[in-house]
């Protein structure tokens, strides 16, 4: 297959990689907004720079797209691959916001094209794990999920006004995987944040640490906690609790995590240091999933709608933290 990629920063990159060593990509075409960067990519993997526009016209079109640009770029992006007919895989999210998600959703829908989003949880061992043992019953009648995704480190300071904060950027990911791993739908959430930490949240009206609560439709309590400043490592978890046993993902012997116990477990040798390291296997699986997409042998894991309720999720937060009150989903347009 003769594949399309457009954007090479750190994400985009390291797809160019797999795609590039991948037995069914034949041929890979690599574009950014900086054709350095580009060039760059297409010297590390094989893959040759292009412009946008070719890989829309012209006789060398490809078979599908991956799109891993600038979030703005996001939902225009799939609006012209959706319009050329070409299935497309794009990094989460669709857009910052619902009106634009929903737009981007509406090109596809009309054209009958293959969307695929990048929730690289979905295809992590652990979290499938995790969704067969729930969906089995193995754990009972489930009362309790924890949820946390914690950084290491604050990324830059201009990402902040580009990221749509907190709920939208880092915990929109622990809000696709509950639904996911649960098979329920959320009803009601009670979000609170924190800007206490370096200026550049305050300065950019997001918050570095947030905590939620979320009641599914069967009446499962769920929380999920997210901060940018986790010194400890990169620490992302999800803890299922039932009437017959609980469950973690995400605990291991690079889990940034010490037991204040005499006889428990230190500090890891060798934490994770971020969500490349940790994920990695996921996102070479997620990939693959979608060359699988492509030549009609799987039905799409995960398509464009379910982005838009992890989405919905986020901004009911927003909502909630903004208005210091629990919001039900129902306020939230979309659904």
């Amino acid at each position: 297959m003769r594949i399309g990629l457009i954007g090479t920063g750190r994400i985009g990159t390291f797809h160019a990689e797999v795609l590039s060593r991948h037995p069914a990509v034949g041929s890979l075409l690599v574009t950014d907004a900086d054709p350095e960067r580009a060039a760059a990519a297409a010297t590390r993997t094989g893959a040759t720079a292009v412009t946008v526009d070719a890989m829309f016209t012209g006789g060398g079109l490809p078979d599908a797209l991956v799109i891993c640009s600038a979030t703005a770029a996001h939902a225009p992006l799939i609006a012209r691959a959706a319009r050329a007919g070409l299935p497309a895989f794009c990094e989460k999210p669709i857009a910052l916001d619902l009106p634009g998600t929903l737009g981007a959703l509406a090109e596809v829908e009309a054209a009958g094209s293959v969307l695929q989003l990048g929730f690289m949880r979905r295809f992590d061992a652990g979290y499938a794990a995790a969704r067969a043992a729930v969906r089995e019953g193995r754990l009972g009648r489930l009362h309790t999920v924890r949820a946390a995704t914690s950084d290491p480190a604050p990324p830059p300071a201009a990402y902040l006004p580009l990221s749509g904060g907190l709920y939208r950027d880092c915990l929109v990911h622990d809000f696709d995987i509950l639904r996911w791993v649960t098979g329920r739908e959320v009803r009601e959430v009670y979000a609170t944040g924190s800007d206490a930490g370096p200026a550049m949240f305050r300065e950019a009206g997001d918050v570095d640490t947030a905590a939620v609560l979320l009641t599914l439709d069967d009446g499962t309590l769920a929380t999920a906690t997210a901060t940018r400043c986790n010194g400890a490592g990169y620490d992302v978890r999800m803890e299922l609790a039932g009437e017959l046993d609980q469950l973690a993902v995400g605990l291991d012997d690079r889990t940034p995590l010490t037991s204040a116990e005499p006889d428990g477990p230190g500090a890891p040798p060798k934490p994770w240091p971020g969500f490349l390291e940790r994920f990695a296997p996921a996102y070479e699986a997620e990939l693959d999933a979608f060359l699988r997409v492509v030549r009609g042998e799987l039905a799409n894991p995960c398509d464009g709608r379910e982005a838009l309720h992890a989405l919905r999720i986020a901004e009911a937060c927003e909502v909630s933290r903004r208005e210091r009150r629990p919001v039900a989903m129902a306020e939230i347009p979309g659904g």
